[in-house]
């Protein structure tokens, strides 16, 4: 098993360092350093309440963070911008508007929905699957056709980067693992790099070049740790020793952190009371 601390490369598409954000008087993330390869996945994954989504947040530029720096290609973030895409956990697509009319729906934001750009929209819908249900709308789709909608819909503006909160928490178990598969034939075929958050630890794993494990609040990186799983993966790998030797690594390091924030919960709470 390989593992690595977090280095600076040229190559980085995303750079992180010093970061740290307070909501009020509560300090979220404390010190956050890592960096994200370009053309690679990164996963990130960790105890509820560690920060994970306020991280990503603060990537895409909707947060702005208390302390610290986060450089996309170098440049800081300083707002949004079309070199990321979004994929939230809910689809969040319009339902008065079909697969295409939310597929464009970007573009036409950048008035670029002309020829070149409604033939890009063509494009990644048959890239997700779902060429043929161009004039459908939400409600006539299923929970994974949706999420693979919300993602055409983020690959057509071109991002370099997509970064991505719990897309497939929602779905079925079976319907998550087959979305894991497209999500990385997707990947190989887009070139992207990637940002991907989840609570799932063999779905961490299966996805990435590097799991990255946050802390308990305040949030920081635990352990960085490079998947030597080779690719294309093919979901089976879930079985295989390394892969499991990988999950129990990171079971391991997020029950630390679990049983510290139970101890701090209790200690909060015997001070109150």
């Amino acid at each position: 098993m390989s593992f690595e601390s977090n280095g600076t490369s040229s190559a980085n598409a995303i750079e992180v360092r010093g970061l740290q954000h307070r909501f009020g008087r509560q300090q979220v993330l404390d010190g956050v350093d890592l960096t994200v390869p370009t053309g690679t996945v990164t996963t990130i994954v960790g105890p509820s309440g560690c920060g994970k989504t306020t991280f990503i947040n603060l990537c895409d530029g909707l947060l702005k963070p208390t302390a610290g720096k986060i450089m996309i290609d170098g440049k800081p973030v300083t707002g949004p911008g079309t070199d990321r895409g979004m994929v939230f956990q809910d689809s969040c697509l319009m339902p008065w508007r079909t697969v295409f009319k939310n597929v464009i729906f970007g573009l036409e934001c950048q008035k670029l929905d002309n020829g070149d750009g409604q033939a890009r929209a063509r494009k990644f819908i048959k890239l997700v699957g779902l060429e043929g249900f161009e004039d459908h709308y939400p409600h006539e789709l299923s929970g994974g056709m949706q999420q693979r909608c919300n993602l055409a819909r983020a690959l057509t503006v071109d991002p370099k980067i997509l970064i991505m909160d719990e897309p497939f928490a929602a779905l079925d178990a079976q319907t998550r693992e087959l979305m894991q598969a497209e999500l990385l034939r997707i990947w190989r075929e887009a070139g992207k790099t990637v940002l991907f958050i989840t609570h799932q630890i063999n779905e961490a794993i299966y996805l990435a070049d590097r799991v990255i494990i946050f802390g308990a609040r305040p949030g920081r990186v635990k352990e960085t740790i490079k998947i030597t799983l080779s690719r294309p993966r093919d979901l089976s790998v879930k079985r295989d020793k390394l892969f499991l030797e990988y999950e129990d690594h990171v079971w391991n390091l997020i029950e630390e952190e679990v049983k510290k924030t139970m101890v701090q919960d209790q200690v909060v709470h015997n001070i109150n009371n």
